[in-house]
């Protein structure tokens, strides 16, 4: 049942995407992104109001007496984020400080049904513990049970806790009270406002869809409105190449003050899917023929970037956003990658921790590592850094 659920929300999204950026012509189309449009509008007051209303604070956050940091962007979609969550998780961590990640999971495994309702139904306060990924010792869920970048951000640190709920005040006083922590990163946090006190907001923007359409929810893909990175403290401007004049005076227009960071994702070596401690170096595809299998939200940087690498791609299968394989999935991509001549498949890291066992493997599949590699503005993510550090 619930891989159907997932099977139709993916063929939804997918729908959905190709509506909103113009991809599918027909009446209908054209005719719901009139509806669409209509909603936007009201999707834009919601957001207007609902910050109005902390801003007056008739609506009241909570503050835990320790370093928020929020991390996030303007838009759904990927632009990168996990591995900026990890380069903060890891300079904190190694400066002293005690951190915890919160991230809500998406699209992990929810409570049962039922106590969800119950609760709602009889105003229970949920008292529920959050899920804890890594209790910075041990990694503790999988990824179906966790959701993907919790679990890749646990796998890739293992001295920081990492916890999953959506009530993030909760998990924060947690975090703080079972772990000693003093440093909280709200991963994906830039819109959760429940949760302020000593906080920094940074802000993500990937250098090659900066704002998507540019409109609103549900017509477009940004969350709030572009003029709002004004509360940033500091922007990194993801996938760059080093050359974004022209964006960078557009975040300026509206955010004079916050420090603009620009980075891109950079490959460190090639790791086997089933086997930690088989790992190649980059050179590793250097004139081989490859097939990339991936369901993320940008797949083209990715395939791009094994280019670069010198590898001839041969095949490539994109799934949706989030897409949890199946064991046939995987071997049809063996058989087509075959067929193709290709020596190995890659897939990124993301996608690797949601690989079901394999009753076979005609092709070796990698994953590709990655971090996040600053190339303009270093001294504002140190300055970031020291502020938090200061505090």
């Amino acid at each position: 049942m619930r891989e159907t659920l997932r099977a139709w929300q993916e063929q939804f999204e997918t729908f959905a995407l190709e509506v909103i950026f113009d991809q599918r012509r027909d009446k209908w189309a054209t005719a719901l992104r009139g509806v669409l449009f209509g909603l936007s509008k009201v999707f834009y007051v919601g957001v207007k109001a609902r910050r109005l209303l902390y801003d007056k604070r008739l609506l009241r956050d909570s503050t835990l007496g320790v370093q928020i940091i929020a991390i996030g962007n303007l838009t759904v979609g990927g632009t990168g984020k996990t591995p900026v969550v990890e380069k903060f998780a890891r300079v904190l961590q190694d400066s002293g400080r005690k951190v915890a990640i919160l991230s809500r999971g998406y699209r992990s495994t929810p409570p049962p049904l039922w106590d969800r309702l119950r609760s709602k139904l009889l105003l229970q306060e949920d008292n529920t513990p959050p899920r804890i990924v890594s209790d910075a010792k041990n990694l503790l869920l999988n990824s179906d049970e966790s959701g993907d970048e919790p679990y890749m951000l646990a796998s890739n640190l293992k001295d920081v806790v990492v916890l999953v709920d959506k009530d993030r005040v909760k998990a924060g006083r947690y975090a703080i009270e079972h772990f000693g922590c003093d440093t909280l990163l709200l991963d994906d946090g830039f819109q959760y406002w429940k949760l302020a006190g000593r906080r920094r907001d940074i802000v993500l923007v990937d250098a090659q869809q900066p704002f998507g359409n540019e409109m609103l929810l549900p017509r477009g893909t940004l969350r709030e409105p572009i003029s709002h990175i004004k509360r940033a403290h500091t922007i990194f401007i993801t996938k760059s190449n080093g050359h974004n004049e022209a964006l960078i005076a557009r975040i300026r227009a509206h955010n004079t003050k916050a420090g603009i960071v620009q980075c891109v994702h950079a490959p460190l070596y090639f790791e086997d899917v089933f086997d930690a401690d088989d790992r190649q170096p980059l050179s590793f595809l250097k004139g081989k023929n490859i097939a990339a299998l991936s369901g993320i939200a940008q797949p083209k940087s990715f395939e791009e970037s094994l280019r670069e690498l010198g590898a001839n791609l041969v095949y490539a299968k994109r799934f949706a956003d989030h897409h949890r394989f199946t064991q046939q999935e995987v071997i049809n991509t063996i058989n087509r990658a075959k067929k193709r001549q290709a020596e190995i498949i890659i897939t990124t890291q993301k996608d690797a921790v949601r690989f079901p066992k394999l009753d076979r493997r005609d092709l070796p599949l990698y994953f590709m590592r990655v971090e996040i590699k600053i190339i303009s503005g270093a001294k504002d993510f140190d300055d970031c850094v020291r502020q938090i550090l200061l505090r």
